[in-house]
C-alpha cells in the first residue's frame, strides 16, 4: 500500500464543499465529529498506511493491536476519502436523529472496534479454509466497514422501498448485499472481508445479541446513552427550534421499551 501523493486532493475539496452546502450547523455533533476526525487523520497521519493499516499478520502475530484503532481513521487518499465521509454525512445524520447523539456515538466506537476484530477472524478463516496464507497479509484501511454496519442498521429502520445499485432497482433490506457484490466487481482492490464484516456487525445489532449487550454494558457503567426526549436541530441562521426524535419514523413498541428504560439512567 503506497502513501498518498500530496498536492491537491480533489476529493477532500469537494467533500468540505458538501458539507459547507448542507450547512454546518445542520449536521448532527457526534457525526460532525466523525466527519472532522477522518479528515483530520488525513490530513495529519498518526503513521504511514503501512503501519495503520489491519491485517492478521499484523495485528495477531506481531501484537499490534493498536491498528483496530488507528485502520477505520486512515484512508488510502482523498478519493476514498470523500466517498466514505458523504456516505457517513448522510447516514450519521439519519440516524444520529433517530438514536440520540450519546447512543450514536457509542455505536460508532463500538462499530469501529468490531467491525476490526470480525474482518480478523474472517481473513483467518478464508486463509485457514483455503490454504491460502496470503489472506493473512491482507491489509485493510478506511471507513467503510463502518458504514456497511451503519447502513444495516439504517435500512432496519427504514425497510421499505427500493435503493438503485449499478442501475438496478433493490429493496432496501436487500441493499447492502447488493452492494457488498457490486462493489468488489466494480472495484476488485476494495477490502471484500472488511466490508462483509460491516454487514455482519450490523446484523449482530439489529437481529443478534449485540444491542442488549450493549444496553447492558450502558446499565453497568451508567452511561448516559439513552435516546433524548428531545432534539435540537439548528440552522443556518443559529436559532435552534425543537423537533420530534423520530424524524418521520415510527417506533416499534419494542424500540418504545428500550428507549424508555434506557432513560432511567438520565436520573443517575
Amino acid at each position: 500500500m503506497q502513501r498518498r501523493s500530496r498536492g491537491l486532493h480533489a476529493g477532500l475539496i469537494l467533500l468540505l464543499s458538501q458539507i459547507f452546502q448542507v450547512g454546518v450547523n445542520n449536521i448532527p455533533p457526534v457525526t460532525l465529529a466523525t466527519l472532522a476526525v477522518n479528515i483530520w487523520f488525513f490530513l495529519s497521519p498518526l503513521k504511514p498506511l503501512l503501519s495503520s493499516c489491519l491485517s492478521v499478520e499484523t495485528c495477531y502475530q506481531e501484537r499490534e493491536w493498536q491498528r483496530l484503532l488507528l485502520s477505520p481513521l486512515h484512508h488510502a487518499d482523498d478519493w476514498h476519502l470523500y466517498f466514505n465521509m458523504v456516505s457517513m454525512l448522510w447516514k450519521g445524520m439519519q440516524l444520529e436523529r433517530r438514536l440520540g447523539s450519546r447512543w450514536f456515538a457509542y455505536i460508532i466506537t463500538t462499530f469501529s472496534l468490531l467491525t476490526g476484530v470480525v474482518y480478523l477472524f474472517l481473513e483467518t478463516a478464508l486463509a485457514e479454509f483455503m490454504d491460502e496464507p496470503g489472506f493473512r497479509s491482507n491489509c485493510a484501511v478506511g471507513f467503510s466497514g463502518v458504514l456497511f454496519a451503519l447502513k444495516v442498521l439504517s435500512n432496519h429502520y427504514c425497510p421499505g422501498g427500493f435503493v438503485n445499485v449499478v442501475g438496478f432497482p433493490v429493496p432496501n433490506r436487500f441493499a447492502c448485499w447488493a452492494e457488498l457484490v457490486a462493489i468488489h466487481l466494480i472495484s476488485p482492490g476494495t477490502s471484500f472481508a472488511g466490508h462483509l464484516a460491516g454487514i455482519l456487525v450490523g446484523l449482530m445489532y439489529t437481529h443478534g445479541p449485540l444491542k442488549k449487550l450493549m444496553e447492558m454494558c450502558a446499565g453497568i457503567f451508567s452511561f448516559n446513552t439513552g435516546y433524548p426526549r428531545q432534539q435540537h436541530y439548528f440552522h443556518n441562521s443559529g436559532n435552534s427550534r425543537s423537533v420530534p426524535p423520530s424524524y418521520g419514523f415510527r417506533l416499534s413498541p419494542e424500540e418504545e421499551m428500550r428507549r424508555r428504560r434506557l432513560h432511567r439512567f438520565d436520573q443517575q
